[in-house]
């Protein structure tokens, strides 16, 4: 992080505030960032709360409102494996797709299906490699390559499209120090890569990716069954893949075997507005008021612009 510091002291534990940060205004309690993001309505959270876990809300409450910095709401979570409520805050449950991990060989018997089981044997087949990797000159060459292969990923425009490769070093090299690399390999071209991130009570897919070019081969598929196998050599109880979802991607982790679990969330009013907008449940934005159907619609018409958009983009080339 970058940007002006003033101290604010809470009991015993010293409080950091950060403006113009990487995440924008933050401020550090008991060693943990807390990033505050938000237009009208002011929300904090743990910068890293895939890795952190909040032991002692109360005291990061204490903390923002002496502070002085403006956040209406602070929202945080229990990590898995701890699903059952702890406080008593107003709660939503909030789903993630995880994978147990007993053994290799109970992921590979029962959690997948025949299918799944094929598409791996066929990447082996079609000589296909996944192996450890690094960080290095090399492989970043590769992940541009896969980056820039399409503007257009999952319905959507890619993120990391157009990025150079002195972009992709600054981005990717930050969280190498609890980060493995593992890439597919074919004919030694990098075709396909994950980052494997550890966060103590499981491991994360932190980046999982493949050239659609190479779709055939069932390259993801092979990288999810190294990740598996690491985490069962390592006695990892889950693998953790984002947010449980609907759609292809979704279809794609319960193939895999991943499983919805529903961890609570909780939402911390601090201000009147904060204590207004929970009361109106308005703290998902507008986002959260729209019936489902109609989000069905609108992601429909989303996905036919950027295809649209995108063919007209490459025809003026």
């Amino acid at each position: 992080m970058t940007g002006k510091i003033g101290q604010v002291e809470v009991g015993k534990k010293r409080t950091l505030l950060r403006s113009k940060s990487t995440h924008g205004t933050s401020i550090v309690v008991d060693g943990k960032e807390i990033v505050i993001t938000g237009g009208l309505v002011k929300t904090a959270r743990l910068a890293e709360e895939w890795y952190q876990d909040v032991e002692d809300p109360e005291l990061i409450v204490e903390a923002i409102k002496k502070s002085k910095v403006k956040v209406d709401i602070f929202t945080f979570w229990q990590r898995l494996p701890e699903t059952e409520p702890k406080y008593k805050y107003y709660m939503e449950l909030e789903s993630i797709a995880a994978l147990p991990i007993k053994d290799f060989n109970c992921w590979w018997k029962d959690q997948i299906n025949t299918k799944t089981r094929n598409l791996v044997r066929k990447a082996g087949r079609m000589g296909l490699v996944v192996k450890r990797a690094d960080f290095d000159q090399e492989f970043i060459r590769g992940m541009k390559d896969i980056f820039n292969e399409t503007p257009i990923r999952q319905d959507k425009p890619f993120w990391h499209y157009g990025k150079d490769a002195e972009t992709i070093e600054r981005e990717f090299s930050r969280y190498l120090f609890r980060e493995e690399l593992f890439g597919a390999y074919y004919n030694g071209e990098l075709i396909g890569f994950i980052f494997l991130a550890h966060a103590e009570k499981y491991a994360l897919l932190g980046q999982i990716i493949s050239k659609i070019g190479h779709r055939e081969m069932a390259p993801n598929n092979a990288l999810i069954a190294k990740a598996v196998e690491v985490c069962s050599n390592r006695e990892i109880p889950y693998l953790v893949y984002a947010l449980w979802m609907a759609g292809s991607l979704g279809d794609f982790k319960r193939h895999n075997g991943f499983e919805r679990f529903d961890l609570p969330r909780y939402y911390v009013p601090l201000t009147l507005k904060g204590q207004t907008i929970l009361k109106l449940r308005l703290h998902h934005g507008l986002v959260g008021v729209i019936p489902d159907r109609l989000k069905h619609h609108i992601i429909h018409f989303r996905r036919k612009w950027y295809l649209i958009k995108a063919s007209l983009d490459t025809s003026r080339k």
